[in-house]
């Protein structure tokens, strides 16, 4: 099977930069993000993901940044009213412009406009010196017996669930799947509340299973995956899946498809310091 599929990295760039020209032309009006999604063709699940590797923050927070950073510049280099910049930038009133424009700079605009010298900082959260194994890998067919968990990825009850799935197995006499659980992510927190985000627990099996309960069983269509193994914490992953998706993807060229994300855990946090953890995660290419 030849994929001849790439998306090079100037070319996810370029998707980027229509996005941020057009926010930059129409900040005085409302900004929908579904139609950002639309102009920039990148499909609606990885869009965001994307947008924050590149932008290095959120989508929403760049555009409330973008806007509070031209009324930084009209502050700066013009004579405006204050009541006129935030008008021009589409906020309905000067209060709504202050309110935000302390929050991101920690002083009123007033105080900014008689302070010329106060200086602005960016977040970045891309690592160029993460170290990740990478490989693109044809998946065949998974048989898994799961459990769908709803809410805050970080607050789920993991070992408990996969406790579970083991019972499951020893009552119903079932061959031993594969001791890795593998967790499918449907959802983006960026995106949904956090009480909506759904994870699949997964243990991937020898044979198709009868689903009993709440104990789902599918099979997972074989395809394509760029997976990268990470060693270290579980509490670094979000700013790995932002190097992933804004330095690693783009420079092996990948064309991203449109399906959920998912981890396989390779040794066991309970007897393994965070530094030693292994964890392998797959992201759909074409």
């Amino acid at each position: 099977m030849e994929h001849s599929k790439k998306t090079t990295r100037e070319e996810y760039q370029k998707c980027v930069n229509v996005v941020v020209d057009y926010i930059n032309l129409h900040l005085g009006e409302e900004i929908d993000l579904k139609s950002l999604a639309k102009i920039s063709h990148f499909s609606p699940f990885y869009f965001h993901r994307i947008m924050k590797a590149f932008l290095g923050e959120p989508i929403g927070t760049f555009i409330v940044r973008t806007r509070t950073e031209a009324a930084a510049r009209l502050l700066r280099y013009s004579d405006l009213p204050i009541t006129d910049i935030a008008y021009r930038i589409g906020y309905s009133s000067p209060s709504s412009l202050s309110k935000v424009f302390k929050q991101f700079y920690g002083i009123s605009p007033n105080e900014y406009r008689n302070n010329k010298n106060f200086v602005i900082m960016k977040p970045a959260i891309i690592r160029p010196d993460l170290e990740l194994k990478k490989e693109i890998r044809e998946v065949p067919a998974r048989n898994v017996i799961y459990i769908r968990l709803f809410g805050d990825y970080k607050l789920n009850d993991y070992g408990g669930t996969w406790m579970r799935l083991f019972q499951f197995i020893k009552e119903e006499k079932l061959p031993m799947g594969d001791m890795s659980p593998y967790c499918i992510y449907h959802d983006d927190p960026k995106v949904t509340p956090a009480d909506k985000l759904r994870t699949d627990v997964c243990m991937v099996m020898p044979i198709a299973v009868t689903p009993k309960g709440d104990i789902g069983f599918k099979q997972l269509p074989a395809g394509r995956y760029a997976v990268f193994t990470y060693k270290g914490s579980y509490e670094h992953l979000q700013s790995v899946y932002d190097t992933i998706y804004g330095k690693f993807i783009p420079e092996m060229e990948c064309t991203l498809r449109d399906e959920s994300s998912a981890e396989r855990y390779l040794n066991d946090p309970c007897e393994t310091k965070p530094e030693e953890l292994l964890t392998e995660i797959y992201i759909p290419v074409e």
